[in-house]
């Protein structure tokens, strides 16, 4: 037995041993998912691929993870799920973020259907102590006076409201008459009727094309109302696209202050199909989570050209990583190819190899073994060995270290086998280093 027996035997004997699931897999399941052994070997500069794509998906991230929560609550409310909607509201409100009052709205109106009326009432006292200011002020008025008007019978998940007949009647009369349903859908957004019925009003009016019908839902937009309506007008002028609508988000956007609201406008623009806008935010908007959400849709919309030219003008070192991970998501492989040969920061080329491990094999493994092959630094060497990882992608593994002179590459090498999915390449190849 030979002394790279030796090196190698353990953990050989670890890998025939131990099931492993698919690296890819662990990947896409987040840093949290990872097996600890796996952890390890995933983990790189930028706190690890896995964690890398996962910070990239929720830029912003107490923002993001409030928003995430308040909208699977306003799912689960919708569904009549008022318990579990409630445990998600309570986590909102935890984290203090922009959405804490219409948390608190939303738990006083879920408490009120399960005819916990004093626990509502608490709710909204604490929206209105705590946000005397918020736009959601008149509303939790109107469901006060609703609670304590009610007649203290418990509110099943399962009973109907004369809500559900004021919206049947009023997509019956838009279908008929539309002329004369815009005045009363005007009056139900601005009257004290529930955000709920209010956000189906807007809903009806999106689907139509008249320029009225695009003005209230403008006025929306811009805040005259409570600010899920809000939101839900700068979505579905997204939806409708078109170029007034484009211009009426852009308007909104330069004169709101709210976070919240301008990421809502960014993704609008994605949805509209407005690039242009979109690389000007990315350019020009100062605030990075901001400026990140905008390099990040660019690369949902798959914009290879607006990204290679934002990266070839950007001089901050973030930024291109954003652009990078965008590049990935948009599935420009032929960019990050190039960008991994031939970009002179290292840490940005080892950013470019890790993205390109996170497409699929048979479109960029090659590109990671002739890198690995090419590049005599041994930490970009290392990136690709990681890349080749996460691609689950034992048969250039096995190639390069059948190939490899250097022994703590090969280490490195037969380290990741080690933990790889099934593979008749890597059990082969480990079983010949037993013998």
């Amino acid at each position: 037995m030979d002394i790279r027996h030796l090196r190698y035997s353990s953990l050989v004997m670890a890998a025939l041993l131990t099931p492993a699931r698919s690296a890819t897999a662990a990947a896409q399941s987040g840093p949290m998912h990872l097996e600890p052994k796996l952890a390890s070997v995933v983990g790189g500069v930028s706190g690890g691929v896995a964690g890398g794509v996962v910070a990239f998906a929720l830029a912003g991230a107490t923002d993001d993870r409030a928003d995430d929560l308040y909208e699977r609550a306003r799912d689960l409310i919708e569904e009549g799920k008022f318990e579990r909607a409630i445990g998600d509201l309570d986590r909102v409100i935890e984290l203090k973020s922009i959405r804490a009052d219409g948390a608190l709205y939303w738990k006083a109106y879920s408490l009120n259907k399960l005819g916990r009326k004093a626990d509502a009432l608490g709710a909204i006292s604490d929206l209105q102590q705590k946000f005397k200011d918020s736009r959601w002020a008149k509303d939790s008025k109107a469901l006060e006076i609703e609670v304590r008007q009610s007649s203290g019978q418990p509110v099943t998940p399962e009973s109907q409201s004369d809500e559900e007949l004021k919206l049947i009647a009023l997509r019956a009369l838009m279908n008929s008459d539309a002329e004369r349903a815009m005045p009363i859908i005007e009056q139900m957004l601005a009257g004290p009727n529930s955000p709920k019925v209010k956000d189906r009003a807007l809903f009806v009016l999106s689907q139509s094309n008249s320029s009225r019908a695009r003005e209230i839902i403008a006025n929306v937009a811009k805040g005259a109302s409570n600010p899920d309506l809000q939101l839900r007008a700068i979505k579905y002028l997204g939806i409708m696209g078109g170029n007034d609508n484009r211009q009426i988000l852009a308007d909104v956007y330069r004169a709101s202050t709210d976070p919240a609201v301008k990421r809502a406008i960014i993704r609008s623009f994605m949805v509209s199909g407005d690039r242009t806008r979109l690389l000007g935010l990315a350019k020009g908007e100062t605030a990075p989570e901001l400026r990140g959400e905008a390099v990040q849709q660019l690369g949902v919309m798959g914009a290879h050209a607006e990204l290679a030219e934002l990266y070839s003008t950007e001089t901050s070192v973030d930024v291109k990583k954003r652009i990078i991970q965008a590049m990935f998501v948009g599935g420009s492989a032929d960019k990050l190819m190039e960008l991994a040969k031939s970009e002179k920061d290292p840490t940005l080329r080892r950013s470019a190899v890790r993205n390109l491990g996170l497409m699929g094999a048979s479109r960029t493994g090659d590109a990671i073994k002739a890198i690995y092959q090419s590049d005599t630094s041994p930490e970009i060497r290392k990136e690709a060995i990681n890349a080749l990882f996460l691609q689950n992608n034992g048969r250039i593994l096995v190639e390069l270290a059948r190939a490899e002179k250097d022994p703590a590459m090969k280490k490195e090498m037969v380290s990741k086998m080690s933990n790889m999915g099934k593979s008749k390449e890597v059990t082969d190849y480990l079983l010949e280093l037993l013998k």
